[in-house]
């Protein structure tokens, strides 16, 4: 089972997913701004992927490191794969965009224009523009010898300009940022016709240079090391400090990619390469020189989001309004009497976030009877009712404690400035475990009542952030279950205390018993298999990487375990191995909205199980992360669940089968109704249609049930 030809690589799987999200800018059955919008997203996840991973690779080359991951691939290896297959993607983007998107945009009236297509007119208006709202703003930077090269900050488009001193002859560089604070497009006007910022500043450049000749301008933009290092040693009592001080260094790490337009001449190219060079702190100088890439005419093309995002509902998807769920639809009852009587499950972005979460949070802020509020924060949208209830309830008096995950990715100024705004208003803030990330989504109500001390509970699969609970598919569950309630309590004290709780009663908690106890349910499938007993497992996430899980799976799999996974990101296990996974599919969903939802089946010899939570099966949600998955013991609630899970796996048309040598095939309807699971679900959040009739996007027939799933029947 440990044999690396079982293991796919991490990051060539992450590549094939990114590859996923770039098919649905080609697919044309998509609107015109929303195939856009997948470019743009396409080439953000892109940077992230250079900031953290490829840097990362890089580093572990420099110092020697031969860490090797279960597939058998060393540093360099991933690193020249990568390359190989970064090369592919960008060659498909560029054709797409330049040859497909553009000209059909323009077609629709909405379009890049270039600067020497203005007419007289045109041109007023755009050097109007730049007198008055960008002249102001540029700061132009020489280099000569009196001016060193300047920092280059991280993610910046810049023109690189060669510039002619025609009293001294000489010929010198200069360059200059093109300011993020202006947007990127400029309306000139002619309807939704545009032109890049960068072409109004280069054909301004001799407002900037006075008495020079300007002889060219080019774009260029650079990539640099961005993940956090902390010691996460027990003696760094000022978490918050250390987090802040890091954020700050990042911006001085090593370059690991430029990026430069097309038809850049070779001087400058390597002019750029050489001062980026020296440009590297003095530890880092022994890497290798950063990769130089060639891009295309348009640079930082995640920038397209702003044109995707354009008000045109013909080149848009249909608008859509989340659903109140139903058990909280009657404005007369409490939310806290509702959960008295049953849990109440809720599926974003479908059912609203702002109905059900906000709003339990919002009742419990201006309740007189609620005593208490814990909660923890991985990612939040700041301005929103869930930082307006947390607040309100501290002003009212309620002990309200907010555990803020400093470390969130390229969050972490952010949750700075929130936990910040929290404390100000008298919220207990702590800041998490040494050497963990805190990526539970946990809330815990204490509230009095005539029978005594109750405790309401929220769990869920996304971050309390209303803008990405509009785009993300997650699931919450909202419940008084006395033992949840419990075991959140000994959650929270953990978190902001000194525990080393490792027994709860229903929780599965990263990483005191959470590894154990899948590891365990996934071998007693197994068993029951073995013992001719009801055995499936159906396990949906964000990504599969831990090896550990994966022979466990692989082991299931031969014991006669029928096993279906839906992993929308990365997946290292090969489904389909001769004898080794020959019971185990892979899936991975990619449309409209960000599948985000981690929920996993267990047919337990016909007593079935439902978890769902925060987790992912990778090493970092097992072992470094403080995760919660609960179970959702209500049976009336397993149905909704069964046909979440039918529908994912009966997708026709968003649905990708991964093969066992790595590669995806999109599946096609070929002649059956089409099944495409968000659209489904925008007709019944748990996808109770089986299928959508495609001109009038009206349901047809219902029920979803895993056993009419025949395909994947055991």
């Amino acid at each position: 089972m440990t044999d690396p030809a079982l293991f796919l690589n991490r990051e060539l799987s992450w590549l094939e997913f990114n590859g996923r999200v770039l098919h649905e800018a080609i697919d044309d059955r998509n609107p015109l701004l929303e195939r856009l919008k997948f470019l743009a997203i396409f080439n953000t996840n892109l940077d992230e992927f250079y900031m953290v991973r490829v840097a990362g690779l890089r580093r572990q080359v420099a110092a020697g490191v031969h860490h090797i991951p279960p597939d058998g691939m060393s540093p360099a290896d991933q690193l020249a794969a990568i390359n190989a297959r970064v090369g592919d993607l960008m060659s498909a983007q560029r054709s797409l965009l330049y040859d497909t998107l553009l000209p059909a945009l323009t077609r629709h009236g909405v379009s890049l224009v270039s600067i020497e297509d203005l007419t007289a007119t045109e041109w007023q208006t755009v050097d109007e523009f730049f007198e008055a709202q960008v002249f102001p703003v540029l700061t132009p930077l020489a280099v000569d010898p009196g001016h060193p090269f300047p920092y280059i900050s991280n993610l910046s488009l810049s023109l690189a300009v060669q510039i002619h001193d025609p009293e001294s002859n000489a010929v010198r560089f200069a360059r200059v940022k093109v300011p993020k604070s202006l947007p990127r497009w400029i309306p000139f006007g002619r309807g939704n016709a545009f032109i890049p910022l960068e072409q109004v500043i280069g054909a301004n450049l001799g407002s900037l240079f006075p008495g020079m000749d300007i002889q060219g301008f080019n774009t260029f933009r650079v990539t640099r090391y961005s993940d956090l290092e902390l010691s996460h040693s027990e003696d760094d009592d000022n978490l918050l400090s250390l987090i802040e001080e890091q954020v700050f260094q990042r911006r001085f790490a090593e370059v690991v990619r430029i990026e430069v337009e097309s038809g850049m001449p070779e001087s400058l190219r390597q002019l750029l390469m050489e001062e980026l060079r020296e440009d590297q702190p003095e530890e880092m100088r022994p890497l290798a020189d950063p990769e130089l890439v060639e891009t295309g005419p348009l640079l930082d093309l995640g920038d397209l989001m702003t044109l995707a995002s354009l008000e045109i509902a013909e080149l848009r998807d249909p608008p859509f309004v989340p659903a109140t769920p139903p058990e909280l639809k009657d404005p007369a009852r409490s939310i806290f009497d509702v959960l008295k009587e049953k849990d109440v499950m809720v599926h974003h972005p479908f059912d609203s976030f702002n109905l059900s979460v906000e709003q339990f949070l919002l009742a419990a802020a201006t309740d007189d009877n609620v005593l208490a509020i814990k909660m923890t924060l991985y990612r939040t949208s700041g301005d929103t009712g869930v930082v307006r209830a947390l607040t309100e309830a501290a002003q009212r008096g309620k002990q309200v404690a907010v555990l803020f995950e400093l470390q969130a990715r390229f969050d972490e100024a952010n949750n700075i400035t929130w936990a910040r705004t929290l404390e100000d208003y008298g919220v207990h803030v702590a800041y998490g475990l040494p050497g963990l990330k805190t990526h539970a989504k946990t809330t815990l109500v204490v509230r009095r009542e005539a029978d005594g001390i109750k405790r309401y509970a929220h769990i869920g699969s996304g971050n309390y952030n209303s803008k990405t609970a509009r785009i993300y598919t997650d699931i919450g569950l909202l419940t008084s279950s006395p033992s949840i309630g419990a075991d959140l309590t000994d959650l929270f004290n953990a978190l902001t205390g000194f525990s080393r709780q490792r027994l709860y009663r229903k929780l599965l908690v990263a990483p005191p018993n959470m590894r154990f106890r899948f590891l365990e349910m996934i071998e007693r499938e197994a068993a029951n298999a073995r013992e001719g007993k009801p055995a499936r497992i159906i396990a949906k996430m964000n990504a599969l990487v831990d090896a550990e899980i994966i022979e466990a799976l692989y082991a299931a799999s031969q014991a006669g375990v029928e096993i279906d996974l839906i992993v929308r990101g990365i997946c290292c296990l090969r489904p389909g191995v001769s004898a080794v996974s020959d019971r185990i599919r892979v899936v991975s969903i990619v449309g409209r909205f960000l599948e985000h939802s981690r929920l996993f089946y267990f047919a337990n010899g016909g007593d079935e199980q439902f978890y769902f939570g925060s987790a992912d099966w990778m090493p970092r949600n097992l072992d470094r992360r403080v995760e919660a998955v609960a179970p959702i013991d209500d049976v009336t609630l397993h149905p909704r669940l069964h046909s979440l899970l039918a529908t994912c796996l009966a997708d026709n048309r968003q649905a990708w089968d991964l093969a066992a040598d790595g590669t995806y095939t999109q599946r096609v309807p070929n002649g059956e109704p089409a099944r495409a699971t968000h659209q489904l679900l925008l007709v019944d959040s748990w996808g109770m249609a089986k299928s959508v009739d495609q001109k009038s996007g009206a349901a047809v027939g219902q029920g979803g049930d895993l056993k009419s799933t025949v395909r994947f029947t055991t």
